[in-house]
């Protein structure tokens, strides 16, 4: 049994051995984009360690083989003195779980003994993760299986903090709150990737990176076009600019809701990349019915507005940790006001029928677990501030304790105190479209 697999683009792609991420990798390889040096760890390991309680036998010996192998490819000693191997070890599930378990950065130790035991203990740590109770709930909210167990991605750390000219973010090949054609998504210059999904940090648009590096923007563009013609579907990548050079960390297919599923669908069918059949196959009934959305009325008095990150509107009693909004939704729908949110708060997110925060971007941890879930979500509402310890949520136009009643409009970004009117948008021609396309002889 070989639990170990050295990143390569004549690695075969099985997501059920590699993970998701491990498979994107892969893919992104063969494509010619640049991915760091690494390695993958097996989910049939995981499910050994769970098994067991105790990595699988043969395990630490395959490691040390990788990380001589890697070593070899960067020309870095892990746990050298001069020009030091320091690896990221991450978690990939064969489904999609984002930031549900551990991920360890800039792993790496004085001497080559120590580093060698913290990869270690990093690698037991992301398979014991499989089991906290925000993946558990993740898994039961998403009808995941809770025994495919994860694997663990391995690579040479690329540092989007370096300099000025380095950078993080998370692109999508097209608009995921309206499907249009047109690159989306969060970059943050002098940070790491971390700080753009959490949602602790302003991102700043996509585009800003078309000035400031014009040259990594057209590489960019150009591996979202090959992601997306090799799927056939629309993707979204993680990426890190490192003194100028970029590099894909990450690619994911799919994951739009609504209306901008459905006119993806009917886009891509036009463009010749997928038939109307698959078009068809693609878009869920849930998607179908989510395409006519609701909207606050025109008028209404307006609190805080933010970006919209997931379609819908939602109205509930505001609270204000996940904790409170697990307890308080048996009584009622909630709306989880938070300033970011994080893994932890996942029973409160999964409990809420909307959420808002104060900052973060279209691509941070609330706005992509709120769009997996189908849940109205407003981010960067920035005009509101949070007080967990008081219990209150402060505007510039009064303080509001929890409990308050708020409306909330995940396409338009709005929040408002109280029940709101709404309205039904139409639903537009590429529904219709794509119904259509459903019958007999469309």
């Amino acid at each position: 049994m070989t639990y170990v697999h050295r990143l390569s683009p004549a690695l075969p792609v099985d997501a059920r051995v590699l993970g998701g991420k491990g498979s994107g990798l892969v893919t992104l390889m063969r494509l010619g984009l640049p991915v760091p040096a690494g390695f993958v760890i097996s989910t049939v390991a995981c499910r050994d360690f769970l098994r067991d309680g105790r990595p699988p036998g043969g395990l630490t010996v395959e490691l040390a083989a990788a990380v001589r192998d890697l070593e070899a490819s960067t020309g870095r000693t892990f746990g050298g003195a001069d020009r030091p191997l320091r690896v990221s070890v991450r978690s990939g599930a064969p489904v999609s779980m984002p930031g549900m378990m551990n991920t360890f950065l800039d792993v790496g130790g004085p001497s080559a003994q120590t580093a060698a035991g913290r990869l270690r203990e990093a690698v037991e740590a992301v398979f014991a993760s499989w089991h906290t109770p925000r993946a558990t709930s993740y898994r039961e909210v998403h009808d995941v299986p809770h025994d495919l167990g994860t694997a663990v991605v391995v690579q040479e750390m690329v540092f989007g903090d370096r300099d000025e000219h380095s950078g993080s973010g998370v692109a999508f090949s097209r608009d995921p709150g309206t499907g249009v054609k047109a690159p989306y998504g969060d970059v943050l210059f002098g940070h790491r990737g971390d700080d753009v999904v959490s949602g602790r940090v302003a991102t700043r648009p996509l585009e800003a990176l078309a000035d400031r590096e014009p040259a990594v923007w057209a590489a960019l563009l150009d591996g979202l076009d090959r992601a997306e013609r090799h799927y056939r579907d629309v993707c979204h990548v993680e990426f890190t600019v490192e003194s100028g050079r970029l590099w894909f960390l990450q690619v994911r297919p799919g994951g739009l809701a609504g209306r901008a599923a459905v006119r993806a669908a009917v886009d891509l069918a036009d463009e010749g990349i997928i038939d109307r059949a698959t078009a068809v196959r693609r878009v869920s009934t849930r998607q179908i019915r989510a395409a006519r959305v609701p909207r606050i009325r025109t008028g209404t008095p307006v609190l805080a507005r933010g970006v919209g990150a997931s379609p819908g509107v939602a109205t509930g009693r505001i609270a204000v940790t996940a904790d409170r909004a697990a307890r308080m939704a048996a009584a009622g729908p909630v709306i989880l006001v938070r300033p970011h949110t994080s893994p932890l708060d996942m029973h409160g997110l999964a409990a809420a029928a909307g959420i808002v925060t104060t900052i973060g971007g279209p691509t941070s941890h609330a706005a992509v677990v709120a769009r997996s879930m189908g849940r109205p979500a407003v981010v960067g509402a920035a005009a509101l501030t949070v007080d967990p310890a008081t219990g209150r949520v402060h505007t510039p136009d009064g303080s509001f304790a929890e409990g308050t009643v708020f409306t909330i409009d995940g396409t338009g970004g709005e929040v408002v105190a109280g029940p709101a009117e709404t309205t039904t948008d139409d639903a537009g021609p590429h529904l219709s479209r794509l119904l259509s396309w459903a019958t007999p002889g469309g």
